[in-house]
């Protein structure tokens, strides 16, 4: 069945560097786990035991977290590709920190934390890469994380749309932008709700400051929305 999944598998970013023979062999020794998941299965569930670090290999998937209110707030979304689970694979951390769920049908493949981290008895030769890769991936992650809380401290609606546009702006040059997320996945990342984001985005709009269809976005008045991340 891993066969099966090798091309989705050589894509991702863990296996940045490594040859598709030398993944097939690393299957021997990592000694992974594929399993199909249902939309709205849970794969893994915040406080369950941890043993290995998951790899979406097919669909999507949130992670989620309870606040004190038992309130969900998802930290992230998880597209085909992405990787969950690292940031805790190389600390004493034996409990998965948030939950894991499936947006849509999907296959995710499961590397024992072990084998990551641990030393490989044969010492394969892409067992460096595979660390690298995985560090890299770590360095990334918490640089999302600590913009996750700069969303956080902001105050205003107004003032967390703005600033994720222009961040969207700044990576891509373009007053044009298709945004990564739609509006259910948008709104619990800046943690507010749908409605009010929507109401928020339309008086931003009539105000011409953007204009917007779906998930498609114009800047129509930079200057007014860099004023407005301030907000």
């Amino acid at each position: 069945m891993l066969e099966k999944y090798l091309e989705a598998v050589s894509k991702t970013s863990l296996f940045q560097g490594i040859e598709r023979e030398e993944i097939q062999a690393m299957f021997n020794c990592l000694k992974p786990r594929v399993f199909d998941y249902a939309k709205n299965d849970y794969i893994v569930t915040g406080g369950e035991s941890y043993s290995s670090v998951g790899i979406v290999l097919k669909g999507g998937a949130t992670v989620s977290k309870e606040n004190a209110k038992g309130d969900r707030i998802v930290m992230t979304i998880l597209k085909q590709g992405d990787i969950f689970g690292e940031i805790i694979a190389f600390s004493s951390q034996t409990t998965w920190p948030a939950t894991v769920q499936a947006q849509e049908a999907c296959v995710v493949l499961f590397l024992p934390r072990g084998k990551i981290v641990g030393e490989c008895d044969k010492m394969c030769s892409w067992h460096r890469i595979l660390i690298q890769n995985f560090l890299r991936i770590i360095s990334e992650r918490a640089i999302m994380l600590n913009k996750k809380v700069e969303y956080l401290t902001i105050k205003s609606m107004r003032g967390k749309i703005s600033t994720y546009l222009l961040e969207q702006y700044s990576r891509r040059g373009d007053l044009f932008i298709t945004l990564p997320l739609n509006r259910n996945e948008l709104s619990d990342f800046l943690n507010v709700s749908r409605p009010s984001m929507s109401r928020e985005m339309s008086k931003m709009k009539d105000e011409g400051i953007i204009d917007f269809h779906l998930t498609a976005v114009k800047i129509v008045d930079l200057e007014g929305l860099k004023h407005m991340s301030a907000l």
